[in-house]
């Protein structure tokens, strides 16, 4: 069998490891450092085309394999033309220990090649098809996804984003690391991975949040349902070993939405509240400025009539956290008008007058201790809330951490292998 091999046209591999660099701390290592780009290179298929040679080595039938592997021996001289060939057959062995042949005999008899292009597949040889045919399922059943240290799976988005930085980095005049470039690519991820985080966790609290709620507690416990939803989103798409500061922005940015959240439901309460006592109000206002109040006893009727609005206040559902809040500056806005009738009221004894104002008072001091009572409350239950937010965010992050260790492991081990193959 002639040892003939096209491999002059392979030069391009040994061009190609001086021309990239791995790591940003390669320079003058690459030597030691050429192994590396076992990582990132993938594996070798050699297609023969119109393949006439038999298959043996000194009358012993090999395999197309077996061709490939003895074709990458290394020639015996010193010419440069000798060095040119060896150096191609030692960058292939080198940087790639996964290899394979495949030799295709000619699609068509000779008068039919001129209509390769029009040929139907039953028009082309048994032999080119069922090499066609190994060819294609071995393509299919072992090739990988492309991958970035860590075992991260490339998407398109990715792809295109890490040709974008070799390019600039050649068009620049520097040589392109693949260290960097990844380094670049994560920037870039883990910031969309923040972004598609955020819009998962608004997503959710849309869909899911009922305005007002009745407690605050309610809508923490939606946000922290939200929240682990959308830290597995984030978790699922960052990578690279220094994630923390993105860690960081999306739970500063989570805990501003939380506000934000916390503060429309605070508005839609008031809102609520503020529209059913306007409502509510209306007889009274009706017989304030006809003047029912300002006369004997009417500062009684008018208190009377107070109570009833509370009353039926109470009972109206759907009001929200801030139901107090709204009653308190509904009461405050009538207590001039409360003052006036009072003063016409000369019907009333000076000591019922100061009875009723100290009940009015005493009833304003008890209604401001439950509000503090309730902001207590509030601030109590946030600080629990982000606890337990921080906590989930450990969580996860240690889950991460151990698997992308592993993925460490696992690369390294085969890395280790593909070395000990090529040695």
């Amino acid at each position: 069998m002639s040892k003939s091999f096209p491999l002059a046209r392979s030069s391009y591999v040994t061009e190609l490891t001086k021309k990239i660099h791995t790591t940003s701390s390669q320079h003058g290592q690459e030597d030691e450092n050429s192994a590396e780009f076992i990582r990132f290179f993938p594996a070798f298929i050699w297609a023969v085309r119109d393949f006439t040679l038999q298959l043996e080595i000194d009358g012993y039938p090999i395999s197309e394999d077996e061709y490939l592997e003895n074709a990458l021996k290394l020639q015996e001289g010193n010419s440069e033309q000798v060095k040119q060939c060896n150096m191609s057959r030692i960058c292939i062995r080198k940087f790639f220990p996964s290899r394979k042949c495949f030799t295709f005999d000619r699609p068509a008899n000779r008068r039919k090649l001129h209509q390769l292009e029009t040929l139907e597949e039953d028009d082309l040889e048994p032999d080119f098809l069922e090499t066609a045919k190994k060819f294609c399922e071995h393509v299919w059943n072992t090739s990988q996804p492309k991958t970035v240290p860590g075992g991260r799976v490339v998407s398109g988005t990715m792809l295109a984003n890490l040709a974008k930085s070799y390019v600039e980095a050649i068009n620049s005049g520097q040589v392109p690391c693949l260290e960097n470039a990844v380094q670049a690519l994560a920037e870039i991820e883990n910031a969309a991975a923040v972004l598609e985080a955020i819009a998962r966790y608004e997503e959710l609290m849309e869909k899911q949040m009922k305005l007002p709620t009745e407690t605050v507690e309610e809508l923490l416990e939606l946000h922290a349902e939200c929240e682990r939803e959308a830290m597995g989103v984030f978790m699922a798409r960052v990578f690279w070993d220094h994630t923390d500061k993105f860690q960081d922005e999306l739970a500063k940015k989570l805990l501003e939405k939380k506000e934000e959240f916390c503060e429309r439901n605070e508005q839609e309460s008031l809102n609520r509240c503020r529209a059913v006592l306007m409502e509510l109000s209306q007889e009274l206002e009706d017989g304030i400025a006809k003047g029912i109040y300002s006369v004997p006893g009417g500062y009684q009727r008018f208190l009377g009539k107070q109570r009833e609005i509370e009353e039926k206040y109470r009972l109206v559902p759907g009001k929200g956290i801030q139901a107090e809040k709204a009653l308190e500056e509904f009461l405050k806005s009538k207590k001039n008008m409360a003052e006036s009738i009072l003063q016409t009221d000369n019907a009333l004894s000076k000591k019922e007058k100061e009875i009723q104002a100290e009940r009015a008072r005493v009833k304003q001091a008890q209604r401001q201790q439950q509000l503090l009572k309730q902001e207590q409350a509030r601030l109590t239950q946030a600080m629990e809330n982000q606890k337990r937010s921080n906590e989930e965010q450990r969580r996860q992050q240690m889950q991460k951490f151990e698997r992308e260790k592993g993925a460490w492991r696992a690369e390294t081990e085969r890395v280790l292998q593909q070395k000990l193959k090529v040695a």
